[in-house]
């Protein structure tokens, strides 16, 4: 293992939410390009193996460590070679070792202390167990360089035990008590019996390896063994091989363009602030006179203003004079929009306007399966009717494009309510509403019914309204992360 050759399966990390706004269940889209921008590598379970051992290779071979040892430091570190070799030159180097809870193996009293045990286990003398007491051969007697000596079905009871408990990572220590030395990986190998339990172990190694790594991270996606090794850290969308898309810095949805702190405390807002809004949205309307709050009693839909120098009358649904209109006609059947405009003003304008825009993408996004059930029905009528089914490949495309912008849309709503009005966040807005535009022109196209007759005119539309809203989000994108790059942008 330490060298590399031995190869197993290992775990991944999946997080689930139940919270409506913290997780959406549509990310294996493309995105394209990021390569380009943002560089990445997937590695399978063999290549997190052979990545684990050449670093640990590079240590040994620097320093001269055995690699054991060097494990050790090194996920006492992160696995950051760098900051490993500045703590092993600083001038303390036994604060490291001690720290790392390993005995420093450059004292001559640690290598005289293993050459005389080694010394007596060449004979044929009995050794008291530290464990069970029970007087053994020295061959059945065995530790570590901390000088405690245990048998090796004690050792084998113990290690499996913590194993299993999988609740100390990959870390054992000593079983003498107050002894903080850990186990090293090799006489934990050696030492372990059961085949199953050997396996339990490399898998917590490999799996601390990967969530210690800042530049390593488990594919979310559920069965996916697959992790994402980055040049550097940021919040920027990586995609794995099995397809799932997310963001390498919090494992999410992909959510470009805004960044991982600002959708954190959008969703924040949103679980917090939200309900409130929508009560007092659902109990409440402005006075169409002053703009004085009314709170709704009970069921009835005639209102009166609470101002008293105005003392105004009006319906609940319309905001019509209530002694002016009929309630039973079909004008006071419709709320009317700009009053629901309005009283979200009153809130907070900014707030709902995105919130309003965000959730309708959502909400899109997540009704996508009846677009692609449409393919599927389109896609099967011309198989059985028309014999072309293949001319309509282009809509599934033009949906899974669809998607991705609407999922765009979505996060750059986060991203426009925290910016600050500035000339290059007008830039930003302006943008956002021409994919937006885009968009809506490309759902509207994806919609309408396609013949024999049409096919042809219908694809060329499609296919250039779906180009056109790819390059427009590329924009967008683009443009955020240049904001970010060049502090065009400042947060409220």
């Amino acid at each position: 293992m330490d060298s590399g050759e031995e190869m197993y399966s290992d775990p991944n990390s999946n997080v689930e939410s139940d919270e409506i706004t913290t997780k959406i269940e549509y990310t294996n889209l493309t995105h394209e390009n990021e390569v380009e921008h943002y560089p990445f590598k997937v590695l399978s379970t063999n290549e997190i193996v052979q990545n684990m051992a050449d670093c640990i290779k590079k240590v040994t071979t620097v320093v001269g460590l055995p690699a054991t040892t060097a494990r050790i430091l090194l996920n006492h570190c992160k696995w950051d070679e760098v900051k490993m070799f500045e703590q092993l030159y600083d001038g303390n180097q036994g604060k490291l070792f001690k720290e790392a809870h390993v005995v420093n193996p450059f004292k001559s009293s640690t290598n005289e202390a293993s050459e005389s045990f080694e010394k007596w286990r060449s004979t044929n003398e009995t050794k008291d167990c530290q464990f069970c007491f029970e007087s053994l051969a020295a061959p059945l007697i065995t530790g570590l360089d901390c000088g405690h000596r245990f048998c090796t079905s004690c050792w084998d009871e113990y290690l499996t035990t913590k194993i299993m408990e999988n609740s100390i990572d990959q870390t054992i220590s000593c079983p003498a008590q107050n002894c903080k030395i850990l186990v090293d990986y090799g006489s934990a190998m050696h030492l372990i019996k059961s085949p199953e339990i050997k396996l339990k172990y490399q898998y917590l190694i490999t799996n601390s390896f990967v969530e210690c790594n800042r530049l390593l991270r488990w594919c979310p996606s559920p069965g996916c063994k697959n992790a994402i090794k980055v040049e550097f850290v940021e919040s920027r969308c990586v995609t794995c091989t099995c397809g799932h898309t997310f963001c390498f810095f919090c494992g999410e949805n992909c959510h470009d363009p805004v960044k991982c702190e600002l959708l954190e405390k959008w969703l924040k807002k949103c679980n917090e602030d939200l309900p409130s809004y929508k009560w007092i949205a659902e109990n409440t309307k402005e006075c169409p006179m002053c703009s004085f709050p009314v709170q709704r009693d009970k069921d009835c839909i005639q209102l009166t203003c609470g101002n008293e120098s105005c003392a105004y009358e009006f319906c609940w649904v319309c905001l019509g004079n209530w002694f002016s209109h009929n309630i039973f006609s079909t004008h006071c059947d419709r709320s009317p929009e700009s009053a629901d405009r309005k009283e979200r003003a009153s809130l907070d304008n900014s707030f709902w306007f995105y919130c309003n825009r965000y959730m309708n993408h959502k909400r899109a996004l997540e009704s996508k399966q009846k677009f692609y059930a449409s393919v599927r029905e389109k896609r099967e009528k011309f198989y059985k009717d028309l014999k072309s089914g293949s001319d309509c490949v282009f809509l599934k495309d033009a949906v899974d494009n669809l998607c991705l912008c609407r999922q765009t849309l979505m996060y750059s709503c986060v991203l426009s309510y925290y910016l600050l009005e500035n000339n290059k966040s007008l830039i930003f807005n302006n943008n956002q509403q021409e994919l937006e535009s885009q968009t809506e022109l490309l759902s509207e196209y994806l919609e309408r019914d396609v013949t024999r007759e049409n096919v042809a005119n219908v694809k060329q539309e499609i296919e250039k309204k779906s180009t056109l809203c790819s390059r427009k989000r590329e924009e967008l994108i683009k443009y955020a992360h240049e904001g970010y790059e060049q502090e065009w942008w400042k947060f409220r």
